[in-house]
């Protein structure tokens, strides 16, 4: 019996409301970081994105608030350089909160196991039911 296993990392910006707007899909090898490099295309100006300590990245960081004016409210460990003020590490706390909901809201609606003979159409039905759980969130 073959077995294949397709490792990737799904990363999602949603808006307040838990509806997606934006995601990235990269092999499972590849840093959470890098797929916040590869998001950011189509938000608006001003727009807060908040993410927990596995984006931490002062340049980039930097780099989001200067050039597309993105403000990135990132989770920081205890170690940090840059801590935040506690009043936005709440902020931070309870934004995580809505977005892990999502994420196990969509992760309930995929079966335990998606058969599929291509890593292509492995990655269409992951795609299709991130697009179905954002059609569900918005319309009904």
């Amino acid at each position: 019996m073959r077995k294949y296993f397709y490792g990737f990392t799904v990363q999602v910006i949603t808006t307040v409301d838990g509806i997606p707007v934006e995601f990235a899909m990269l092999p499972g090898c590849y840093h959470d970081i890098d797929g916040m490099k590869n998001m950011f295309s189509d938000l608006p100006e001003n727009s807060i994105v908040y993410g927990d300590s596995a984006y931490t990245d002062y340049y980039n960081e930097e780099v989001c608030s200067e050039a597309a004016d993105i403000n990135l409210m990132i989770a920081r460990k205890s170690n940090t350089k840059l801590p935040h003020e506690p009043w936005q590490n709440f902020l931070i706390s309870d934004s995580r909160k809505r977005i892990e909901t999502i994420f196990s809201q969509i992760s309930s609606m995929l079966p335990k196991r998606i058969h599929a003979v291509t890593v292509d159409g492995f990655l269409m039905k992951v795609i299709l039911f991130i697009f179905v759980f954002t059609i569900n969130e918005k319309f009904l």
